[in-house]
């Protein structure tokens, strides 16, 4: 999905962003080693999140991994040389805790709050913490080669990044199990059959597709699919009389908007309406 160039990064970045006709995207760009999550990679997406929640171009926001693979997850080969994810230390580093704490926050957290529509589109493996990434967003396209795998207890992690909260709520204590402690790798249609996925597609019309989803979404009524991912979210953790107490304000919000009157006035003409208003 082709753009001009987003948030002052460029296709030479571990991480760049692109915006066209209403799209952002974010692209994972470590090939040579499958996108595994660097530091520059992690900060990168961060403040590309951050930057296309705030843009007036962005409606939606796709976010993708260049070559074969969406994300690896952690660099297994970085934690190799440094003596493990801590460093050869015999106790944990509280400081270390607090930034990942802020780093999954302002990647997974901030995807899966996201105000806009986020698309992970996924043409490989999504593994270990790129496996977060993907289940944060709200939908997932994925080429016939993708494969999934939690891959933390392979290397002897209890894992992070928000997977076992993702998978829980997505398939479910039991199958999140066993995903979790046998970690087997789920491939593409499979991982349709159990929600990880919303669509497959052949591996050469994953950018085509994904497209065509991302522009349909951007041209849509951007304030109420907002409210909707809210009523949603909320939906996991309200009763019912709650959730439909809270979804009142937001209807009658969305019901002054001119998205909403331009709708109705398309309806009753029988024509197809043009979003665009707030």
């Amino acid at each position: 999905m082709p753009g001009q160039p987003f948030g002052g990064t460029s296709t030479e970045d571990d991480v760049f962003g692109e915006v066209a006709d209403g799209v952002g995207t974010i692209t994972l760009n470590r090939p040579d080693r499958r996108n595994a999550l660097s530091d520059a990679m992690v900060a990168g997406l961060s403040s590309l999140l951050e930057q296309m929640q705030e843009s007036d171009d962005v409606r939606v926001i796709v976010i993708t991994g260049a070559g074969k693979a969406f994300c690896s997850g952690g660099d297994v080969q970085d934690f190799d040389a440094k003596g493990g994810e801590g460093g050869g230390a015999d106790e944990i580093d509280e400081a270390a805790v607090e930034a990942q704490r802020r780093a999954q926050h302002q990647t997974v957290g901030a995807i899966h709050a996201s105000r806009k529509p986020v698309i992970a589109a996924i043409p490989g493996a999504a593994a270990g913490a790129g496996l977060g990434l993907a289940l944060a967003a709200d939908f997932r396209i994925g080429s016939e080669r993708a494969v999934f795998a939690t891959a933390f207890a392979a290397v002897g992690l209890s894992g992070d990044f928000g997977v076992a909260w993702l998978l829980n709520s997505i398939v479910g204590p039991v199958k999140a199990r066993e995903l979790m402690m046998f970690n087997p790798r789920v491939r593409a249609e499979e991982a349709k059959e159990l929600g990880l996925l919303n669509w497959v597609v052949a591996e050469d019309e994953l950018q085509e597709r994904t497209t065509e989803i991302a522009q349909q979404l951007a041209s849509g009524p951007a304030l109420a699919l907002e409210y909707i991912a809210d009523n949603l979210r909320r939906a996991s953790h309200q009763t019912l009389s709650e959730s439909m107490d809270a979804e009142v304000p937001l209807h009658k919000r969305t019901g002054l908007t001119e998205d909403h009157i331009g709708a109705v006035r398309a309806f009753v003409e029988k024509r197809t309406p043009t979003f665009g208003q707030r």
